[in-house]
C-alpha cells in the first residue's frame, strides 16, 4: 500500500514537471516588488505624520505630501499589474495570453515539410503552437532573449516548454528582428506576437518588411502588435503598399474588437490598438 502511494507520488511529480511553463510578461515579481514599495512608501507616510521626532514644520508637510502621492501612484500601479497578471496567466480563469497565441497560430499556415518562423518567441508560446497546429511542417523561434526578461524568457525555456508539450518539429536560435540572421525567401510562413513595439528607436513598419524579407514568394504571415498610428505610423498605407507590390489577402485584423478582447478591457489591459496583420507574398 504504501509503495503504491509513492509510486503515485512520483508519477504525479513527473506529470507536475512536464507540464510547460510559458510564464508571463507581468511577472509576479514584479507585483511583489511593486506591492513591497507601496508598503514603504505608506509606512514612511505614516510615521511623519504622527511622531515630531522625524521632521518638522514645512519640510515634514512636503515629505508627507510626497510620500502620500507616491502610495496612491504606487497602488494604482500595483493593482493594475496584478489585474494584468492575472488576466494574462495561461493557468488563470481568463487566460488571455492563450487566447491570443492560439488566434493567431490559426492563421499560420505552412506546406508540408515547409518551415516557418516566430520573430521574438520569449519562451516559445507561438512557435509551438504553430509547430502544433503544422505537424508535417517545421517551426524556427528566434529571438535575442535579453534585456528586462532575459531571466524569464530563455532559450532553455522554449526548449523545455517544446518537450513538455510533447512537439518536436520545432527549434530555438538567437536573432534580431532588427536584422535577422536569415536570408531572403528563407521561410514559408512568418509571424510574430507583441514583440516590435518593444524595439524603441527603429521605423515599425521597416521592421515588419525586414521580417517580410524572408518570406518565400507564395507564403503566409500573421503578425500581431500594437500598431497604433503613434507607433506605427499609417497602416492603412503601408497595406496599400504590400498590395501594390504584388501581396495578396492583405488584412489589417482589429484583435481588439471583440476578436481577443473587447474594446473596453483592451483600453484597460494598455492593449488599444491591438491588430493583426495577414495577407500572401
Amino acid at each position: 500500500m504504501i509503495q503504491k502511494k509513492m509510486q503515485e507520488s512520483i508519477s504525479q511529480k513527473g506529470e507536475n514537471q512536464m507540464k510547460p511553463d510559458y510564464k508571463n510578461w507581468v511577472p509576479k515579481s514584479m507585483v511583489y516588488g511593486l506591492a513591497g514599495g507601496t508598503a514603504a512608501s505608506f509606512a514612511a507616510f505614516a510615521v511623519l505624520g504622527v511622531s515630531d521626532q522625524v521632521m518638522h514644520g514645512t519640510s515634514r508637510r512636503i515629505c508627507r505630501i510626497a510620500f502620500g502621492t507616491g502610495t496612491m501612484v504606487m497602488l494604482f500601479f500595483t493593482v493594475w499589474m496584478g489585474a494584468l497578471h492575472r488576466t494574462f496567466d495561461y493557468s488563470g480563469k481568463r487566460k488571455l495570453a492563450k487566447t491570443i497565441i492560439e488566434g493567431t497560430a490559426e492563421y499560420v499556415t505552412i506546406p508540408e515539410g515547409g518551415t516557418g518562423l516566430d520573430v521574438g518567441c520569449g519562451s516559445g508560446a507561438l512557435t509551438i503552437a504553430c509547430a502544433k497546429r503544422n505537424p508535417n511542417a517545421s517551426m524556427t523561434g528566434c529571438d535575442i532573449w535579453s534585456g528586462a526578461y532575459r531571466a524569464v524568457f530563455t532559450k532553455k525555456r522554449c526548449q523545455d516548454n517544446a518537450e513538455a508539450e510533447g512537439v518536436h518539429n520545432v527549434r530555438f536560435e538567437e536573432g534580431n528582428a532588427i536584422h535577422l540572421p536569415f536570408a531572403d525567401e528563407s521561410f514559408d510562413a512568418v509571424t510574430s506576437n507583441y514583440v516590435y513595439h518593444n524595439i524603441s528607436g527603429h521605423d515599425k513598419q521597416k521592421l515588419l518588411l525586414e521580417t517580410l524579407r524572408v518570406l518565400k514568394k507564395g507564403g503566409t504571415f500573421a503578425i500581431h502588435d500594437l500598431m497604433s498610428p503613434v507607433r506605427y505610423g499609417d497602416m492603412n498605407a503601408f497595406v496599400k503598399k504590400l498590395k501594390d507590390s504584388g501581396y495578396e489577402d492583405v488584412r489589417l485584423i482589429d484583435t481588439a474588437d471583440g476578436m481577443f478582447m473587447r474594446r473596453k478591457e483592451a483600453v484597460l489591459l494598455g492593449l488599444a490598438g491591438s491588430k493583426l496583420l495577414t495577407g500572401r507574398k
